[in-house]
């Protein structure tokens, strides 16, 4: 491994919050954290935004108090980790942060629509919860957005599965969509055509059953006419 690359900072917020230099973890406390989670999350940003954002109940000259002893502990325990410009703070381009790579991934998925995307793909879509246990309300407003992103990339892999004719990985990426938003029909749809193309009606008739039931119990609706007419085309309900 060459020296550039043991040098080199990796943020982690997917998952758990995790601060990587080479192959050694760094601790780091929980105020540096969160600044560093925001820059992260949020790229390049004014030091008083900042300061507000992070620090919403204090005064002003409290929070700005709070932000300068943050990039002080930062530029002195995490060399080039920060870039300080005179009234701005941002991670220095060389810094790895996960969430960006993953919105890459996402954004290749839709831009590019006739490319083949690593199974991988499937598996880091499935699991990428941004910092679990953070109620932050900017953290919240970020959680959603990348959850809503997530949701659209395994549904539109589900359906270039089916196109491609490759069910049973379009059920994989259907299901995992399905998990993040149980009540979620366009993906509850996805899994019905996937099982179905599989030649497994009893699997989709099942997936229909659980979704139908659970509609109702927490919203007292019916799946639509779309949904329910794909699926007696194929098994009477």
């Amino acid at each position: 491994m060459t020296e550039a690359l043991m040098q080199e900072w990796r943020l982690s917020l997917l998952g758990a919050w995790r601060l990587q230099r080479g192959n050694s973890t760094v601790r780091v406390p929980s105020r540096e954290q969160r600044l560093l989670a925001c820059l992260g999350l949020l790229g390049c940003r004014n030091r008083s935004f900042l300061a507000g954002l992070l620090w919403p109940k204090s005064s002003d000259s409290q929070a700005a108090g709070n932000l300068r002893t943050s990039v002080w502990s930062i530029a002195h325990s995490y060399p080039q980790l920060l870039h300080l410009g005179p009234d701005t703070l941002e991670l220095e381009e060389s810094v790895c942060v996960d969430v960006a790579t993953l919105q890459q991934q996402i954004s290749g998925i839709h831009e590019q629509p006739n490319s083949r995307f690593p199974d991988s793909y499937l598996d880091q879509l499935s699991r990428a919860e941004l910092l679990p246990g953070w109620y932050d309300d900017w953290v919240v407003f970020e959680q959603e957005r990348l959850r809503q992103l997530r949701l659209s990339a395994l549904e539109l892999m589900a359906q270039r599965y089916l196109t491609s004719n490759a069910p049973g990985k379009a059920v994989i990426a259907s299901l995992s969509a399905v998990a993040i938003e149980p009540l979620r029909e366009s993906a509850h749809l996805l899994l019905v055509q996937a099982h179905l193309a599989s030649g497994n009606r009893a699997a989709a008739v099942r997936a229909y059953d659980m979704f139908a039931d659970r509609l109702h119990a927490e919203l007292g609706v019916h799946p639509s006419t779309r949904l329910t007419q794909l699926l007696t085309a194929f098994h009477p309900l």
